[in-house]
């Protein structure tokens, strides 16, 4: 398939600067981004979409979520995290099957290409059937299972993981990568992180895993083992693995150093910690020390949507007023974690920009709406004033997965019916 998106706006990365262009797509990749006029002259495209009025981007990338866990939206609002967890969330997730983990994936998959989600890094469990909802949808996807070293499924997840990364890493033509996912240093003991690192080093992937999220967190890895939870993680060795740490809001500055020399990767879930009281994240110091730092939006349960340009606006926010800075997360950067540095916080190559040999993994933002004008600067209004009812085109992977706002790859009334069914179902084993 080729397509030729004709005369939008484009905003390259790093750049503040927007230019008028095309953008061409062969396959899966582009080809051109740019000046019109430099594509050979006998190359003809299939299909040709005007972009007067509209502005060029990357998909965005969310780097960590929970994504049926959208069953759940509402269900447990204003508690803290461990009464959340263990009072509610962990309850109601033992009487999920694996087919309301396919709609309730499925549901997220709706949600995220609507907003202009185009990769997600996701932890949780029945992870083929989650596989299997990322396929159907066209979306990339970075999956892991999530492991629990405490609990009653130690040793038939790591089993799981092994039997999910020989079956579709790489599968959906390329679309899925598989990691590992140990849940979090309080629920994952070392002789077990060990027998996960060990699954890492007979397959080669990376470990995803919630660190330094609360202070009760803090305070039982400092009390189990005497060290904050980042140390403590690279002493038991996980940072010999590439790694995405989720949240890593409770840092010293001697954690921040080692996700720096590790080369570690962050995923900033700024509303996702405000709503559960969890603190707010040293950004700021992290990318000062050279830390890479995408944003994610974790799962609906908690935040209460999976929309990263709403993320990206509160990200900027929350650390201007949190530093008493209002230089300290510009647009540009935070336009950036939702993006480019977002791929590159999952090791995804050629994705995340809007370059000449990339994946074609795009989304065109519909500029003539009132909150839009004047077009004084696009990158700013990407980040505090775009809405996700502005993502008009959603391409991944060249293929179109949005047009004009109808998502063509799910069946958007099959999934409001088999969502509302299943909470119904779960409701009602609860009382």
């Amino acid at each position: 398939m080729k397509i030729l998106i004709k005369g939008c706006y484009l905003l390259q990365e790093g750049n503040t600067a927007v230019s008028h262009g095309d953008v061409a797509i062969q396959g899966n990749r582009l080809i051109q981004v740019g000046q019109a006029g430099k594509l050979p002259p006998d190359w003809q495209p299939d299909q040709v979409i005007d972009g007067e009025d509209y502005l060029c981007l990357p998909g965005f990338v969310n780097c960590h979520t929970h994504a049926a866990m959208t069953l759940l939206r509402s269900y447990a609002d204003d508690l803290p995290l461990m009464e959340w967890l263990e009072k509610k969330i962990w309850p109601m997730e033992a009487r999920l099957t694996e087919d309301d983990v396919y709609w309730g994936t499925m549901l997220a998959l709706l949600e995220m290409i609507q907003s202009g989600t185009t990769t997600f890094c996701d932890m949780y469990f029945f992870m083929d059937q989650v596989a299997e909802a990322v396929e159907q949808s066209g979306m990339r996807a970075c999956l892991s299972r999530g492991l629990i070293g405490t609990g009653p499924e130690a040793e038939s997840g790591l089993e799981e993981s092994r039997e999910f990364i020989k079956k579709w890493q790489g599968a959906a033509d390329g679309r899925i990568s598989v990691w590992l996912g140990p849940h979090a240093p309080y629920t994952c003991p070392p002789d077990y992180l060990d027998k996960v690192l060990a699954l890492a080093q007979d397959y080669n992937v990376g470990l995803h895993i919630h660190v330094a999220e609360t202070r009760d967190e803090i305070a039982q890895i400092k009390e189990l083992y005497g060290k904050t939870p980042v140390e403590h993680l690279y002493d038991c060795g996980v940072f010999q693995f590439p790694t995405i740490a989720a949240h890593c809001v409770h840092l010293t500055s001697r954690d921040i150093s080692i996700l720096a020399d590790t080369a570690v990767a962050v995923a900033h879930n700024p509303e996702s910690n405000m709503k559960l009281a969890s603190g707010i994240a040293p950004i700021p110091q992290l990318l000062s020390a050279g830390v890479t730092v995408g944003l994610g939006t974790d799962g609906a349960s908690s935040n209460n949507n999976l929309d990263m340009l709403e993320e990206m606006r509160t990200a900027a926010l929350l650390h201007k007023v949190n530093e008493g800075d209002p230089l300290a997360l510009p647009a540009l950067q935070a336009l950036k974690m939702a993006t480019s540095e977002g791929a590159r916080a999952l090791r995804l190559e050629e994705v995340g920009a809007l370059k000449p040999g990339y994946k074609a993994d795009l989304i065109l933002i519909e500029l003539n709406k009132p909150h839009l004008y004047p077009r004084h600067n696009l990158a700013a209004h990407m980040v505090y004033a775009a809405q996700s009812a502005d993502v008009d085109t959603v391409i991944i992977d060249g293929r179109i997965v949005m047009e004009h706002k109808k998502v063509l790859t799910i069946d958007r009334e099959r999934v409001f019916q088999e969502v509302e069914e299943r909470v119904q179902r779960l409701l009602s084993e609860v009382k």
